[in-house]
Order: C-alpha cells, then structure tokens, then sequence
C-alpha cells in the first residue's frame, strides 16, 4: 500500500477543485475566507474562477448581513495593496452544554468557537432530564445575561451526551451512562433559554445534539485545522468512547454508534459485567467507574475516577498503576482500529488523560506491541487540544459545522433582509 500526501502546489489545486465543484456560491466564498485558504479578493479569484464582479457581488452580500469584513492593508506586490478580508466571529454566538454522568459543562462560544463565558457544576449520577434540564436552560440563560456586550445573534444550542444519540430527534438513543434519559428530546427544555431579539423571527435557535467522543472529535478537528486529517479521538473518562476523524470528517457511523469500544468484549474482561448489561465489555477492565471499583475494594473511599487522576498526581502508587493498566488494556483494542484506519494520531482526552505520562505510557506499551510497524511508523500519540473545556468546545463545533456550511449560509443569504 503507498500513503499519498499532497504537496503544497497539488494541495491548492485540491482546493481549487473543492471550490469549483461547490458551484463557488456565495456560502463557499464564505467557507474559503474562514477556514485561511482565502485572505483577499484575488486569492478567490483564484481558487474559484470567478470572475472579479462575481466575486465582488458575493463579498457585498456577506458583508451586508455581517459575516465579513475588511480588514487590514496587505503588503503589496506591485500595485495597490490588497486588503484582507476577515470572517466576522461577531455574527453571533453558539450556546453549549456537554452533559455527563456526573458533571455539567456550560459555554458562550463566538463562531471561531472561542469561549466567551463558561461553568462547570456536579450534579448526581443517574440525575433524569426532568431534573437536570431545568437547570441546564437556567446556566446558559444565566450565561449569556452576564456577557460583557449583547450578542447580535444566538445562531444555535450544541449538546453532546455519552452513549448514542439521535441528532435528528435530538434524544439519547443509547446510553448506559444515562439511565432514563433515552427516547426524550431535549429541545422542549431549552425552547426558551434565548430572549426575544436573537434570534430571526423570534425562533428558538436550533439544537444540535451529539456523542460525547464525537464532539471531542470536532473540536480536535477545529484545534489542529489543516495538521491532521486522520485521528482517532479517545474520550476515556467514567466510560470509554471513540470519535473517528477521517480525511477531516468526523464519523458517526449507520445509527450514530462509531466509536462504541467501551463496548466491545474483551478477553481480559472476563465474566465481569457491565453497566451496559452484557459481560466482558472493555469498560470492565479500562472504564473509569471499574478503577473506582478497585480502589474500593481495596478499601479507598473515591467515587469519581477523577479522585483516582488526583491521587495519581499526588503521587499514589496504586491510582497511577491502575490508570497505566487502563491504558494499555485501551491500547490492545485501539492497536486494532490502527491498523484497519491508519490515523496519523491518537488523541487521548478526557479525565484519566489528564496523568497524560502514565496513561499514555499504558496505550502505547500496547499499541506498538499489538499494531503493524507501517502503521504505526509516523503515528503520533497526543494530549486532547483543549484540555478540560474540549466537550465545551466540540459542541461549539458540532453547531458551526452545520450554520457555516456553504449551503446553510446560502440558505440564510436568500432570506436575509435586502
């Protein structure tokens, strides 16, 4: 098998054909300028084929509805310089929730999902919807009161949750970790979260849920723009997840279910039985909720495996061997996922990442065991981007994957006030 990388020339001529098969609309020039292949005028000649009236016309547009503006003179090259054009991340803002077993993550993201205000609260395991909602829509209400400036806009609600979701419905599918809040729909709760005025037409912004893997996915994908296209996303925590980057999209699989290795039998899991109900699951062995369970029988009192990561920072000599042993039981089965998907990196986040030495020490004593030597030749092994906030963060790019996408700017150009 040869692995292709493309050169600097062949990579624009990607772009260039992306840009011309898009049809080069208006929501395409858009994408260009946002994402760094496009900073003036000619540079979108270029990559579209577009003549410099058509490209003129379609900046007037984003500029008119406040989605770009100019900004600063460029170094000429011979004639008058050109000005720089700049996504405007002022257009309005991404409200987030990343909604876990036992802790809730609240966030004010602008639209290049850089936090503007941000909480984090316990709450009970097993807490249901009925209970915990309320209180979601309350932290962001309060949220985005306490903003320095009055967004413009709020353009839409990004929620990840553990397990499988359905995006459409906007409901939990499948989730172990969640008991009882499969099958409800999450958009009723927070229909009134917004107040009048931001949002077109008074409407309720839209909500976009998704697996908690798979939002710390998107905002890998967001934090190492243009560096890695193929990446495999661990979210080890009180459960194992795994979010799929290939050729920069990110992978939810038939019914949303990529990425379920937490479920997946293991030989060392023996008989053991899991919160999902079946035997053997790799959790029994690697999940956080199974290394509390061994501290506990060995008669230590924690109850969060964010207790075993902090005694492993002091210095606990049992924390750090379990979260090692964790790691490499994760890395015998990712050895497997390397090898069939041939990522460029492993990113590792979550809460037991964070003793990143030890737990990756444990992944990697695994994977370059277990994994073939092509595939694992140049594969880098890294910290999550965004540490502590990478949910927060992931969920803010779930939302601007969708209202940024050519055709959804496009969309609100036509309907937009002339």
């Amino acid at each position: 098998m040869v692995t292709m990388t493309l050169s600097p020339k062949s990579a624009l001529e990607h772009e260039v054909r992306r840009a011309r098969d898009a049809g080069s609309t208006t929501g395409e020039l858009l994408r260009l300028v946002r994402t760094g292949r496009a900073s003036t005028r000619a540079d979108l000649g270029r990559l579209t084929g577009l003549s410099r009236t058509a490209v003129a016309s379609r900046l007037a547009a984003l500029g008119a509805a406040g989605l770009l503006r100019a900004g600063d003179e460029l170094a000429s090259t011979g004639g008058r310089p050109p000005t720089e054009l700049v996504f405007d991340t002022g257009f309005g803002v991404v409200l987030t929730a990343a909604l876990g077993r036992s802790r809730t993550q609240l966030g004010v993201f602008d639209l290049a999902a850089n936090a503007l205000a941000t909480s984090s609260r316990e709450h009970p395991a097993g807490v249901g919807p009925a209970e915990l909602m309320p209180a979601v829509a309350a932290g962001l209400r309060d949220l985005l009161a306490g903003l320095d400036h009055r967004p413009r806009r709020v353009v839409g609600i990004g929620v990840s949750l553990p397990g499988t979701v359905d995006g459409v419905r906007g409901a939990s599918v499948d989730s172990p970790v969640m008991s009882g809040w499969d099958g409800v729909e999450l958009a009723p709760y927070l229909a009134d979260v917004v107040p009048p005025g931001l949002t077109d037409d008074d409407v309720p912004p839209p909500l976009f849920l998704g697996n908690d893997a798979d939002a710390l996915a998107r905002s890998e994908r967001m934090g190492r723009t243009g560096a890695l296209e193929d990446v495999l996303v661990v979210k080890a925590s009180t459960g194992l997840g795994l979010g799929i980057v290939a050729g920069g999209q990110v992978l939810t699989g038939h019914l949303g279910a990529a990425g379920e290795i937490g479920h997946t039998a293991v030989d060392a899991g023996g008989e053991r039985t899991c919160r999902c109900g079946a035997t053997g699951c790799l959790e029994t062995v690697a999940g956080g909720w199974a290394l509390v369970a061994r501290m506990n029988e060995q008669g230590r009192a924690v109850t969060h495996v964010r207790e075993v990561v902090d005694l492993a920072l002091a210095g606990d000599g049992e924390a750090r061997h379990l979260l090692r042993e964790s790691g490499r039981h994760l890395g015998d089965l990712l050895a497997v996922a390397i090898n069939l998907l041939n990522p460029q990196a492993v990113v590792l986040g979550g809460d037991m990442p964070v003793v990143f030495d030890i737990y990756s020490a444990g992944v990697r004593e695994s994977v370059y065991a277990r994994a073939a030597a092509l595939a694992t030749r140049d594969l880098q092994i890294l910290p999550a981007t965004f540490g502590d906030r990478a949910g927060l963060v992931g969920c803010a790019a779930t939302v601007l994957d969708h209202v940024l996408s050519p055709a959804s700017v496009d969309a609100f150009l036509a309907h937009a006030p002339r």
